[in-house]
């Protein structure tokens, strides 16, 4: 490893926030589809969805997070994108730098982003009524499996940001991942399910995911379900990691 991976990788990082706090308008517009989700499900179709629960409201918090994690990383997606095609990638490996923080300060940015996104969702949620009676290290654990989700998901968009030759293609690529927490638990429970689509829907990772964060915010046992959430989460992250870094260096 470079001796200076560390002190490059910050410079990096530091470059990708810089766009970000140039243009907050990107983590806005990623924060308006799950709050209008959120809006749309709790007052309008809450009502008539029958989850078991008194607040329909905590029932859809972990998907709708985790909608907006697939919606923020289809950014870290577009901005690689923009990088390969403007030829930054050539121009920073010309420089005595650790090449691989250039992709890294991508996927730490995303990281930051996308914790920012879950914290303004989390406010509007509050305000709409949401509540949670978990403890401080439940919220860690919460803190955790995102954190992981949104790193499993930025490997597969460095994937596609390197490897699309268009912007549609790029743009295409966040779409099924947006899509598939609706064929899971979280918006209803399995059971009202097609036994067809029940099968997939138990056994997708969204599912796992969203029960885990469920379980540890309304205080109640994990189970197995945290352990098959954390091994889907790192399985997708190294094996999305390995292909991201092999498309990477191909570039050199």
């Amino acid at each position: 490893m470079n001796k200076h991976f560390f002190s490059d990788m910050g410079v990096m990082v530091g470059r990708s926030m810089r766009h970000i706090s140039r243009s907050m308008d990107t983590i806005i517009t990623v924060t308006i589809t799950p709050i209008a989700l959120l809006l749309l499900f709790v007052y309008v179709f809450g009502g008539a969805i029958q989850t078991g629960t008194d607040h329909y409201v905590n029932y859809l918090m972990p998907g709708i997070l985790l909608i907006a994690v697939a919606s923020g990383i289809s950014y870290t997606a577009y901005r690689l994108f923009l990088d390969k095609s403007k030829g930054i990638f050539e121009r920073f490996h010309s420089m005595p730098i650790a090449r691989s923080t250039v992709l890294w300060g991508h996927v730490l940015t995303s990281l930051v982003s996308n914790a920012l996104s879950v914290i303004i969702i989390i406010f509007v949620a509050l305000i709409m009524g949401f509540r949670s009676s978990a403890g401080v290290l439940s919220w860690l654990a919460v803190a955790g499996i995102i954190a992981l989700f949104t790193l499993a998901l930025t490997w597969m968009a460095a994937i596609a940001g390197l490897s699309a030759k268009s912007v549609d293609g790029v743009s295409a690529f966040s779409y099924p991942l947006i899509f598939l927490p609706f064929i899971s638990s979280a918006f209803v429970p399995t059971e009202s399910m097609p036994w067809a689509v029940r099968a997939f829907a138990e056994n997708q990772p969204v599912t796992s995911i969203v029960e885990s964060i469920r379980a540890l915010l309304s205080n109640q046992p994990v189970g197995n379900e945290i352990w098959i959430a954390l091994a889907w989460c790192v399985g997708i992250m190294i094996v999305a990691y390995f292909f991201a870094m092999r498309v990477y260096k191909a570039r050199r």
